[in-house]
């Protein structure tokens, strides 16, 4: 099986479908900052995870120009409120231009809002993730999934999300026996794995028959693999000829043979 190209095929059937939005690619809006005096990532292991999730999601969704993805940036919900703003590790947001890359999201100047939200636990925003935030993204902001996950391994398993229902409530989602849960808005799987080496409890995505969002390091892998393959292949390929012209110049030498001693 060529499992790059089997990939690419169930990355086209699996891709959410989804209308574009209303509004227009805005890149800054005077007078909404843009940034702050706190770091990228609380900790080694929030940037381990945040890096890798952003890069299967880039990688994944590159196929779709309407996709945005947000790495701890602003997004600004109500215009002319700047403390209407919130900053989560990652957003998505679906029907709206990947490129140009913006300084913060401006929902009323986009005409939408993310479809999922991530946020990674620390100990400094832990509280506000588990509780206040859930109103926020889903209801002040619209947000159609958030999710919250605990990288660090030496601290307790936490992966919990929650969604809107059709009625407008808030439900959180169950998890199934492995710990993971399905979003239906990216429709993906997502579980995490123990990386022991790095001591972080990495979130990963996978498409809905099972099959893993690769990051570049695996994909650059399975394609030495596959490039081996064939080369083994090739190489047999090319045994099999050899022997089979081996085999042939015996049969037309004793076939010689036989001619003659028929003569003699």
């Amino acid at each position: 099986m060529d499992t790059i190209n089997d990939f690419g095929l169930k990355q086209r059937k699996y891709m959410p479908v989804f209308p574009k939005a209303n509004g227009k690619t805005t890149v800054y809006i005077e007078g909404y900052p843009c940034e702050d005096d706190e770091p990228m990532s609380a900790t080694d292991f929030h940037g381990e995870q945040i890096a890798g999730l952003y890069e299967q999601f880039k990688r994944y969704f590159a196929i779709n120009e309407q996709i945005y993805i947000g790495i701890d940036s602003f997004i600004y919900y109500s215009e002319g409120d700047i403390r209407k703003c919130v900053a989560p590790d990652i957003h998505i947001v679906f029907g709206v231009a990947k490129y140009p890359l913006r300084r913060s999201f401006y929902t009323w100047a986009e005409g939408t809002a993310p479809v999922a939200v991530f946020e990674f636990l620390s100990d400094a925003t832990a509280r506000q993730d588990r509780t206040e935030k859930v109103g926020v993204y889903l209801k002040a902001i619209g947000v159609q999934e958030y999710f919250i996950h605990q990288p660090e391994l030496k601290k307790p398993a936490e992966f919990r999300g929650w969604r809107q229902d059709p009625s407008g409530g808030i439900v959180e989602m169950e998890p199934d026996a492995e710990g993971g849960l399905f979003s239906e808005a990216l429709n993906l799987y997502f579980r995490w794995e123990e990386q022991h080496h790095t001591h972080v409890r990495l979130l990963r995505p996978y498409l809905p028959d099972g099959t893993p969002i690769t990051t570049s390091l695996e994909e650059h892998h399975l394609k030495k693999a596959a490039e081996a393959r064939a080369e083994t292949a090739e190489a047999r390929a090319e045994e099999e000829v050899l022997r089979r012209q081996q085999v042939e110049a015996e049969l037309e030498n004793l076939r010689a043979q036989i001619a003659k001693s028929q003569r003699s």
